[in-house]
């Protein structure tokens, strides 16, 4: 997909473990300490300012990494906008109900 994330990034007051800045995408990596009402705020600012946040656990990375990386996917095409009316296929089913 040619998607460049960068580690570590500061956003506001908060550093994302992996930021997409193209699709807005934030992605968490959690170990056990992870889950509170801090993670909860943290996610809240992340969206109010307009980004897309996913959260996976230490162990999912690790052992399900193939899974991971389909839901990631998943969300970066759920973001990307649609095809353009003006791609072509708008146009000539446009021109044909005229």
């Amino acid at each position: 997909m040619g998607l460049k994330f960068k580690r570590q990034k500061p956003i506001g007051s908060y550093i994302a473990d992996f930021v997409c800045m193209e699709y807005g995408l934030v992605i968490e990596v959690d170990g056990g300490q992870h889950g509170g009402e801090s993670d909860r705020r943290r996610d809240a600012w992340f969206r109010e300012h307009g980004f897309t946040v996913l959260r996976f656990w230490n162990n999912e990375v690790l052992g399900e990494t193939a899974a991971v990386l389909e839901r990631i996917r998943m969300e970066i095409l759920a973001l990307s906008p649609g095809p353009s009316p003006a791609s072509g296929r708008g146009e000539k089913n446009q021109e044909a109900m005229a």
